[in-house]
């Protein structure tokens, strides 16, 4: 018998104790006190933490905006190709720009965002690795999975951290959903979108689907062992529709569809377990629970009179912020990422097992 069900208290990201580490890749495993600390703008060290951003488009912008507010950061300088990106840039936050990102990680940083167009991330981060600097790397970490293999490795070697922009685990309904308690059996993620242009570089997969594959690999937590998937190009010559039906070991199965290509935004994932339906609205930030009453219906009742819905406390935030704290945490108290370079190569692992599925049926 399942013991009975209670909503989680809200709260940002409190500390968690000693999660271990998996350092398989560099050694031994090492037994942390796991303190991401998010939302809590702590950091482990008196010393302000000089940060770069590499990128300044529309997310590059957001990232350096929030290091600039951030209390024990120094925004020390972003890099960015386009001359209109810097001179934003400079005129908003009144910081160093470059256009060679090597000329601002020679100006002596504790760490970098990487956000640039995916199939650049590799290159970049890998020089900042090798130059022994810490690195937040957007999603997807990189086109291939060779390629994030590398950033992994390097990582490993320089004894410097890598985490992935995975940013919905820091979504405050992510939080509660993972606190739930379910045990899903069927898992169900929508993530659509209208064409914006931005991604069009890589498939939806990579672009937007890839999103909930980490949230669905972080609550299942077995081996995915079928894949199912059909996409199509709309606007660009990679997928811009995609649909995937995966099985894991032990027995739940998930079915994700990503578009950008719709005429109407959602962001949402329902979770069925034996006893319960969770539906999670991402962009609300909104987790519901739906359980059946104990005990059979009253006769000649309404037998959906029968189900209860509550509402999970939710503290809310943006999760960016939350992101980069977290990033900026880690790197001043040495302790392990809360999206760690593995977290993140085992999605694009499955993103390409997706890719290969829609791929080879062509």
């Amino acid at each position: 018998m399942r013991p009975a069900w209670h909503p989680p208290a809200a709260h940002c990201f409190e500390p968690q104790a000693n999660d271990l580490y998996n350092t398989a890749r560099c050694g031994n495993p090492v037994k942390f006190t796991y303190l991401p600390l998010l939302g809590k703008r702590l950091l482990f060290s008196m010393s302000k933490k000089r940060i770069g951003v590499i990128g300044a488009g529309h997310l590059g912008y957001h990232h350096a905006r929030l290091y600039r507010n951030m209390v024990g950061v120094e925004l020390a300088g972003v890099a960015d190709i386009s001359a209109a990106a810097r001179d934003r840039i400079a005129r908003d936050f009144e910081v160093p720009v470059y256009e060679d990102s090597r000329a601002l990680l020679a100006a002596g940083l504790d760490a970098v965002s990487v956000v640039t167009p995916t199939g650049t991330h590799a290159e970049i981060t890998l020089a900042v690795l090798e130059a022994g600097i810490h690195v937040l790397v957007e999603k997807p970490m990189a086109a291939t999975v060779e390629e994030s293999r590398a950033m992994v490795d390097t990582a490993c070697r320089m004894g410097v951290l890598l985490q992935v922009g995975h940013v919905e685990r820091f979504n405050g309904a992510v939080k509660a959903l993972f606190e739930s308690g379910i045990t899903p059996r069927f898992i169900e993620c929508h993530r659509l979108s209208p064409f914006s242009g931005r991604g069009g570089d890589v498939s939806v997969v990579l672009d937007l689907m890839i999103h909930d594959l980490d949230i669905v690999l972080k609550m299942t937590g077995t081996d995915l062992v079928q894949v199912d998937a059909v996409g199509v190009p709309i606007f660009s010559d990679q997928e811009d529709i995609a649909n995937a039906r995966l099985r894991f070991a032990s027995g739940c199965v998930a079915n994700l569809t990503s578009s950008r290509a719709s005429m109407e935004s959602m962001r949402k994932i329902r979770i069925f377990d034996p006893e319960a339906y969770i539906s999670t609205d991402y962009s609300a930030q909104q987790v519901l629970v739906y359980r059946r009453k104990p005990g059979p219906p009253p006769a000649g009742g309404n037998f959906m009179d029968q189900i209860t819905v509550t509402a999970l406390p939710v503290c809310k935030d943006e999760p960016l912020k939350l992101e980069l704290e977290a990033f900026v945490n880690s790197v001043g108290s040495n302790h392990p990422p809360f999206v760690s370079g593995e977290d993140g190569l085992r999605v694009l692992e499955v993103a390409w097992r997706i890719l290969e599925a829609i791929r080879g049926q062509s």
